[in-house]
C-alpha cells in the first residue's frame, strides 16, 4: 500500500497544484508560474529562490516540449493494472484506496499520463543522446570514484537443492523444507564467480536468489547477511560502473537540453 501512497505523492506533485492563490510571477511559454509555487518549491526542495525559478521554468518548458506527446489509453490501462498488481490488489480495490486519500480516479489516470509522457520524452530526447562508455572512461570513472564501489568481504547463506525445478518452484512458493537438502556456508567474496556474486549483492538479507541449473540439481540460496566491507574489483563493478556514469551523463545532458531551450525561450518576467 506504500507504493500506491508513494506513486500518488510522485504522480501528483505539480508545480500547478499551490494551494495559496497568489500573484504571476512570471510567464513561461504561455504558462503562468506563481509566486506561490516558487516558495512551494523552495519550502519542499529546501532550496535557494533563484534554484525554485530555474526548476519551475525547466518545469514549464518540458511541458512545452511535451504537448505532441499522445500517451494511448490502453497503456494507462496497462499502468495502472501494474501498478496493482505490484501492490498485491485489483484495480478495483485501488480505486477505493485512492478515493478514501481524496483522489478522484481521472486525476490519478491523468496523473499516470503525464508521468509516461515524461518517460516518453527523456527517452526520446535524453536517452538516446547518451553515448555507451568506453572502457578507458569506465575505468576513469572507477578510479575517480572507488569510494562508491564496496562488496562484503564475506556473504552467510543457506544453500537448497532440489532434484528437479517443480520442486524447487514448490519450495519457493511454501518454503517447505521437508525433502529439501541445505546447508549452511559462508562464502568469501573475493573467491565467487563475478556472475555468482553480482546475483547475492543483488539478493536481500534473508530473502532468495533465482534457482538455477547445477547440472545434477536446481540450487538457490538463502541470503542470511553480507559481513564486512571491501573495495569492487573493476569486473565485478562494471555493471555498477556504467549505469552510474550513465546517470552522471543523463544529469549533463538534461541540463545542457534545457539551457538550449531556455535560450530560446519566451520568458517573461512580471515579478
Amino acid at each position: 500500500m506504500k507504493k500506491i501512497v508513494l506513486f500518488i505523492m510522485i504522480a501528483l506533485f505539480t508545480f500547478t497544484h499551490a494551494r495559496v492563490v497568489d500573484a504571476i510571477a512570471m510567464v513561461v511559454e504561455g504558462e503562468p508560474v506563481t509566486t506561490a509555487e516558487i516558495r512551494a518549491i523552495r519550502t519542499q526542495m529546501g532550496v535557494s529562490k533563484k534554484k525554485a525559478i530555474d526548476i519551475l521554468i525547466q518545469d514549464r518548458l518540458q511541458k512545452s516540449a511535451m504537448r505532441d506527446i499522445v500517451i494511448d489509453e490502453a497503456l494507462i490501462d496497462g499502468k495502472v493494472k501494474e501498478i496493482a498488481s505490484q501492490n498485491n490488489i485489483s484495480v478495483a480495490k485501488m480505486q477505493k484506496v485512492l478515493k478514501s486519500q481524496g483522489t478522484s480516479w481521472s486525476k490519478y489516470r491523468g496523473s499516470i499520463r503525464e508521468s509516461m509522457k515524461k518517460e516518453k520524452f527523456f527517452k526520446n530526447n535524453i536517452l538516446r543522446s547518451i553515448p555507451t562508455p568506453t572502457e578507458d572512461e569506465l575505468k576513469l570513472y572507477y578510479k575517480q570514484h572507488r569510494k562508491e564501489f564496496f562488496i562484503p568481504k564475506s556473504i552467510s547463506l543457506i544453500e537448497y537443492s532440489t532434484p528437479t525445478m517443480k520442486e524447487m518452484k514448490k519450495f519457493l512458493s511454501t518454503k517447505k523444507t521437508k525433502g529439501i537438502k541445505s546447508k549452511w556456508m559462508k562464502k568469501q567474496s573475493k573467491n565467487l564467480d563475478p556472475t555468482m556474486l553480482q546475483s547475492l549483492l543483488q539478493t536481500q538479507n534473508n530473502s532468495f536468489t533465482q534457482p538455477f541449473n547445477a547440472g545434477d540439481r536446481i540450487i538457490t540460496y538463502k541470503v542470511l547477511s553480507k559481513n564486512g566491507k571491501s573495495p569492487m574489483p573493476f569486473d565485478v563493478a562494471r555493471p555498477a560502473i556504467t549505469n552510474k556514469w550513465k546517470r552522471a551523463q543523463q544529469g549533463k545532458i538534461l541540463k545542457d537540453y534545457f539551457e538550449k531551450l531556455k535560450t530560446n525561450a519566451d520568458v517573461q518576467y512580471l515579478r
